[in-house]
């Protein structure tokens, strides 16, 4: 090609091509908004608080609805929680709520066991969801995900600072859940008194290391607001499903003897603000921190817990094989040295177990032995009594004979006289009879002497 010609071509208008429609990618969030919408939502909140301090009725106001739940005695004899799941709509909006309860929370003797039940629970929705994502056929679109989005932690609003009580349980909660803390039944104290506890509260918590959440002030729609809210916390709110007659409208609130109070009026509580800031404005990122900041910490401590790591700095990839194989034969082998400390403490149980027989077959030996020869010792001393008695039946036998002997010659003798008279010959046999009895008490005398000075 000549240089004219290259020139001509370059001189040329450019051809410009035009779309010949709308491309249409930025109808993206639109595709997910409907995709969400039709999906539905699930928001869940665990209220935590001493009983009658008005959680259920902050939550039928929250939602403007009547929930069912059975009332609680101050009788209970541990911590339980209480789930229930609602389906809520608004507009064309679906919402699977689950309000949890804390029954009986404050009301034992013994309180510092009191956070555990809420810890586990919470642990408990982490690890359904964590088994749920590790199986092999899995349905996360479906799933009712119960984790805890938010924990509102209502403080009583008759002292001037927190008690013990509640510092522990925020302290254990804080990295488990969002807590957004809000003193209950507010109209049961003045302004004044409301915003010295307002002060003391936060005082507290910041000096305790307490981490509650913080609304977001990344996003520039919401951040003017999200940090006016921040410095407002905790929330005062009041609660109440009654309808009042305040001037020519109702209302939601409290009627008193000296005048009304109404929930919805931000003079009178920061009811208003609460729902703002946890439904309109901050919802989604309350479902967010909780998976990318609370269950991403459970999820990383337990699959390390299990023997999972990540790639290390040598950036050599790993196996799930070799990680399974390896931890598994870390298991058997912890196993065995347990069977093998079991079965050595089961042969030491044993031993000890035979040496206690042993000894006390020796002191049952030693027993019999002592009793055989008590046994001996009296049977002989029996024996010994036996033939003393022996002989004084025969001694008494033979003074038996004597006597009679001596009664027969002498009854004789007596009849070979002639007596004159039965009167003397009576006198004589009594005589003769006298004289029978002396000679054998006089035997037996001598006979008893005799064994007396054998004996000394």
């Amino acid at each position: 090609m000549a240089a004219s010609e290259v020139d001509a071509f370059a001189n040329e208008e450019k051809r410009t091509l035009e779309l010949s429609g709308h491309v249409g990618f930025d109808s993206l969030p639109d595709q997910l908004v409907s995709k969400a919408s039709a999906q539905g939502f699930c928001f869940n909140i665990l209220c935590v608080g001493e009983t009658g301090i008005g959680k259920s009725t902050l939550m039928n106001t929250l939602f403007n609805t009547t929930f069912e739940n059975e009332e609680a005695s101050h009788y209970e004899q541990k911590v339980e929680l209480r789930p229930h799941t609602y389906e809520l709509r608004e507009s064309n909006v679906n919402l699977k709520l689950t309000v949890v309860h804390t029954v009986g929370f404050g009301d034992q003797i013994n309180k510092e066991q009191s956070y555990k039940p809420i810890l586990e629970y919470i642990d408990a929705q982490f690890e359904k969801f964590l088994e749920e994502e590790l199986k092999i056929k899995r349905s996360l679109f479906n799933y009712h995900d119960t984790r805890i989005h938010i924990c509102l932690y209502f403080i009583a609003p008759n002292g001037h600072s927190l008690k013990s009580l509640d510092l522990v349980t925020m302290k254990k909660l804080d990295s488990k859940v969002n807590i957004i803390p809000v003193i209950a039944k507010a109209d049961t104290v003045s302004r004044n008194e409301l915003e010295k506890l307002k002060i003391k509260v936060m005082s507290e918590l910041v000096s305790n290391g307490v981490q509650i959440y913080q609304f977001p002030t990344e996003d520039e729609a919401v951040a003017e607001i999200n940090s006016s809210m921040n410095t407002l916390l905790p929330f005062a709110v009041i609660g109440s499903v009654d309808d009042v007659k305040v001037g020519n409208k109702m209302v939601k609130g409290r009627l008193y003897p000296w005048g009304s109070v109404e929930v919805e009026n931000e003079k009178h509580c920061d009811f208003v603000k609460l729902r703002e800031m946890l439904l309109r404005v901050n919802m989604e990122d309350l479902r967010e921190q909780t998976h990318a900041r609370h269950y991403e910490l459970y999820r990383r401590c337990k699959l390390e817990e299990m023997g999972f790591k990540d790639t290390g700095t040598d950036s050599q990839s790993f196996s799930l094989q070799q990680t399974y194989e390896a931890k598994r034969k870390e298991f058997l082998v912890e196993l065995q040295h347990k069977e093998e400390e079991m079965r050595q403490m089961f042969v030491n149980k044993v031993k000890e177990t035979e040496a206690e027989l042993k000894e006390k077959e020796k002191e049952l030996h030693e027993r019999f032995e002592q009793l055989k020869r008590m046994h001996q010792e009296e049977k002989k001393n029996l024996e010994e009594k036996r033939r003393e008695l022996e002989e004084e039946m025969n001694a008494f036998n033979r003074r038996k004979v004597a006597a009679e002997t001596l009664m027969g010659q002498a009854l004789q003798g007596c009849s070979q006289q002639p007596f004159k008279k039965d009167k003397d010959k009576k006198k004589l046999t009594c005589q003769t009879v006298s004289r029978a009895g002396t000679i054998l008490f006089t035997l037996d005398w001598s006979h008893r002497c005799s064994r007396h000075a054998e004996h000394r």
